[in-house]
């Protein structure tokens, strides 16, 4: 379980295919002694398991359904990642709660500054768009985000100096695609009223 809140930019320096699977070596500036083997680290929203560590760098593998359902595939060297360990009991929630576990993939629509912060339109699938709405939460590549707007499948956030600069929002262009994680709590309402409403019929 994580929070949103992310601790430091890694960067992708090994990206090894293996038949099923592919190994990752990102080298950062987290307190690796504070890390341990089986560890999991959202990687730009991705939950992954630390397999190997070695002085400022570790390993996660990638399973192919990983790969097929976030933008992971897409990454090489020098790809820059979003980095949150796991969530400790009695540590501080600073964003929302947030699995891990990508929904698919949303595309950058727009971006323009906005009276000093960055205001960032994305297009969600359409089969996620009907869990995102105005002041609701929403996991873009990790980072924990509040819904402004909603027009379809199309939704802004708007990005903060400190967000921008700490996280790699600032990076993205048009047209780039980004991991998207919706609310639980929207996820497990809906689950919710189409129980009812099944038992109802």
């Amino acid at each position: 379980m994580f929070t949103g809140i992310i601790r430091d930019i890694g960067t992708i320096t090994g990206v090894h295919k293996h038949e099923g699977h592919w190994t990752l070596v990102i080298e950062c500036n987290l307190d690796m002694d504070k890390i341990e083997i089986g560890a999991s680290i959202a990687c730009s929203g991705c939950c992954l398991t630390v397999i190997e560590k070695d002085g400022s760098r570790f390993l996660v593998d990638v399973s192919l359904e990983s790969l097929d359902k976030t933008v992971i595939g897409s990454w090489g060297t020098q790809t820059k990642v979003n980095l949150e360990p796991s969530l400790k009991i009695g540590d501080e929630i600073g964003g929302h709660l947030v699995s891990g576990h990508v929904d698919g993939q949303a595309s950058v629509k727009s971006i323009e500054e906005a009276g000093g912060s960055w205001k960032v339109t994305i297009t969600a699938p359409e089969h996620l768009a009907k869990y995102i709405a105005p002041k609701g939460s929403v996991t873009l590549d990790g980072i924990s985000l509040t819904v402004n707007e909603v027009s379809g499948a199309d939704f802004a956030v708007n990005i903060i100096p400190h967000t921008w600069d700490v996280t790699t929002i600032g990076m993205h262009k048009e047209g780039d695609l980004v991991n998207i994680e919706i609310d639980q709590i929207a996820r497990y309402v809906d689950r919710l009223m189409h129980a009812d409403l099944k038992k109802a019929s």
